[in-house]
């Protein structure tokens, strides 16, 4: 049952990642291993494992901020696996969008439990860190845009503002949704601000960005990333 899913491994200790892939080997998974946060995040962009397996503490960034930016174009299951045990440090990796939590030291029985568990609830994971319509190229794994295969270079709200309609591309998203999303719930009602930064974004990513072809406005409700099949049926 397991022999197509496969394990990616996150641990700066060469000793767990190798006693991890020998319990999952058994039990039938294929193991990718990686040892930084920026690995883990290639990896996991570009090999398209069934579920990650996390520690928090790695030499170059702290699990944390990895589990925030697989999120940021991703669902597939995280298992986070951790010396922290505090309750507030497992909250905070759930509310982030861990699935599970296991602190260390652990059995590999119930650690191979645990993994069978997540891996039977979400039984299918598609992770999409790419998306493009057009000449427009979003790689939310790279945090990286181009267009006519050129790079554009976005502030922070409006990289956030393109990778929330990425997120939804093809649904239309409410001003309200994306001032919440992006400023906070205190801003519902500050349409000025989404007016501007739309303003800003469409001048970077449209070649006319009077007439856009991939960030519409819905009149009176809000805005729309195109997919492809609409911005053919637009020509």
């Amino acid at each position: 049952m397991n022999s197509a899913r496969t394990i990616l491994v996150v641990d700066d200790e060469k000793q767990i990642r190798r006693f991890l892939r020998t319990g999952l080997s058994v039990h039938g998974y294929e193991v990718i291993e990686a040892e930084s946060g920026a690995e883990a995040l290639r990896e996991a962009s570009t090999k398209s494992p069934d579920l990650v397996v996390l520690d928090l503490q790695l030499g170059d960034m702290d699990g944390l901020d990895v589990l925030q930016r697989i999120r940021e174009w991703s669902s597939l299951p995280v298992l986070i696996l951790s010396v922290r045990n505090r309750e507030v440090e497992k909250v905070k990796a759930l509310e982030l969008g861990a699935d599970d939590y296991i602190t260390k030291p652990f059995g590999i029985a119930e650690f191979i439990a645990r993994v069978n568990a997540l891996l039977r609830r979400i039984p299918e994971v598609v992770a999409q860190p790419v998306f493009a319509v057009g000449d427009l190229n979003i790689d939310m794994a790279r945090r990286q845009v181009l267009l006519a295969g050129a790079e554009i270079r976005l502030s922070p709200k409006e990289y956030a503002l393109l990778q929330y309609l990425t997120r939804h591309a093809g649904k239309v998203v409410t001003h309200e949704q994306m001032l919440k999303e992006i400023w906070g719930d205190g801003h519902a009602e500050d349409a000025h601000y989404l007016r501007i930064f739309m303003r800003k974004l469409r001048q970077k990513v449209e070649r006319d960005p009077t007439q856009p072809r991939y960030i519409v406005t819905e009149v009176g409700v809000g805005y729309r990333l195109r997919v492809q099949d609409q911005l053919e049926a637009s020509s």
